[in-house]
């Protein structure tokens, strides 16, 4: 066998290999030889097959299995020896003359090809215990437990019907009978008849709620609307409908009062265990928001401390599931790139900084946990799927066999848990301070993050 470098460029290395017939044919031979005793021939008695009489009946597959075979053992030794670590399957480029191809079949041509392959790159640590890292700590409030509370008792309050004559206001519930046509044609779920809409809930199609403004108990409307691009029905997204409205009952939201009896309301045994129950639960939240703070700063140290040249076939993946993310939520929404102030090729020199981060990133947790021996058991993975099932009441067997039988799918359930076991390593060896913030202080990247979003 002779393997020669024909590339070395950067993580790109191609290779010429060519394997002489006399090895494809002895390697061919032999597994005839081990197919002799399994085979069952019509006027051969078991394992009294010719060798012979097998190769003129299964010569040309087992060659071609052979060939296959030698090729990913090639490859493989080939790597191994130069200690490569793949960034994408190799790509091999085979004879395709037809009679070059019968020649290495029928074993008179020795086997020459090329393999292309891209490589990780070696990538070198840091040393994670000159990490400092602030963990932002913010306590639940009194403040706080009011405002979430009234936020609670915002979303259950009653309504109570307006007087004869009343116009329907912003936040006011307005119930309505309606049937909606496409040119004139009536279309399957545009009925509905004593529907509440809360206006200014946005739970309508886009600008549906908003011409229900003024409306009164017993007035038709015809309101024009259009069915967003990416609308559940590929039959409705994008379409533009009309929609012929009778309101029937035009109601105000009523004050809520936060006392025992409303806590009882909810379910729970006074506010002083409302109270209780909201303080766990945003002792929870804060506790979440801290993490996500301190994981988006280790990412960032991890991202000044690493360097090195990405796989540019993997940043280019990385890039196309943005783009083309992207590109779909700005049609969906009907925006434009001078809608955000920026260019489609300022967006894509963007997004492709934002790739290679991740990518890199993404090689760099791999060898943080490759060389710490950190993996995520099956039992970790089967916590995740039955936490998501949990998250669909009445559909759980559902989830349950579509990651059974989804190794995608359950592999991007093992990669987030896999992330955190390499991030909580980090953290054990970081030097972490913690500092007492207001909540305001702790969400505040995240509210940044969605105004720049």
């Amino acid at each position: 066998m002779q393997v020669t470098e024909t590339l070395a460029q950067g993580l790109k290395h191609e290779f010429q290999i060519s394997v002489p017939a006399s090895d494809l044919d002895a390697k061919a031979g032999a597994r005839l030889v081990d197919l002799k005793d399994k085979v069952r021939l019509n006027g051969f008695r078991p394992g009294k097959v010719p060798v012979s009489h097998l190769k003129k009946v299964y010569g040309r597959s087992v060659m071609a299995e052979t060939i296959d075979q030698t090729i990913r053992d090639t490859n493989s030794q080939i790597f191994t020896e130069r200690g490569f670590r793949l960034a994408t399957e190799p790509k091999i480029t085979m004879p395709t003359e037809q009679k070059a191809v019968e020649d290495i079949l029928a074993g008179k041509s020795d086997l020459t090809y090329t393999v292309s392959i891209e490589v990780v790159p070696a990538i070198a640590l840091a040393d994670f215990k000159s990490f400092t890292v602030e963990k932002p700590v913010a306590e639940v409030t009194e403040a706080d437990l009011d405002e979430a509370i009234k936020r609670i008792a915002e979303q259950n309050r009653s309504f109570a019907a307006k007087g004869d004559g009343a116009r329907a206001e912003n936040g006011d519930r307005v119930t309505i009978s309606f049937k909606g046509t496409i040119d004139g044609t009536p279309f399957d779920g545009g009925t509905g008849e004593n529907i509440q809409v809360t206006i200014g809930s946005n739970t309508f199609i886009p600008g549906f709620e908003e011409q229900l403004l003024g409306i009164a108990a017993g007035e038709t409307r015809t309101l024009k609307v259009s069915f967003p691009k990416n609308y559940a029905s590929e039959k409705l997204a994008g379409q533009p409908a009309e929609f012929e409205t009778t309101a029937t009952l035009i109601e105000a939201p009523q004050e809520a009062k936060i006392d025992d009896e409303f806590a009882k309301a909810l379910g729970l045994e006074s506010l002083d265990k409302l109270k209780e129950a909201m303080r766990e639960r945003l002792t929870a939240e804060f506790a979440g928001a801290t993490r996500q703070r301190v994981k988006r700063m280790l990412l960032d140290r991890l991202d000044e401390s690493h360097k090195f040249e990405a796989p540019p076939s993997l940043v280019e993946e990385e890039f196309n599931l943005m783009w083309n993310s992207i590109k779909a939520e700005m049609e969906s929404s009907g925006k434009t790139f001078a809608d955000e102030d920026t260019t489609e090729e300022a967006a894509k020199e963007e997004y492709h900084t934002i790739a290679d981060r991740r990518v890199r990133l993404g090689l760099v947790l791999s060898e943080i946990g490759e060389k710490n021996k950190i993996t995520v058991t099956d039992d970790e993975v089967s916590r995740a799927v039955i936490e998501r099932a949990r998250q669909m009441p009445g559909r759980e067997k559902e989830v349950w066999d579509y990651y059974r039988n989804n190794a995608n799918a359950l592999a991007q359930l093992r990669a987030p848990i896999y992330e955190d076991k390499v991030v909580d390593f980090i953290l054990e060896l970081a030097n972490v301070a913690e500092k007492k913030v207001t909540r305001e202080e702790l969400y505040k990247d995240d509210e940044a993050e969605k105004s720049a979003a």
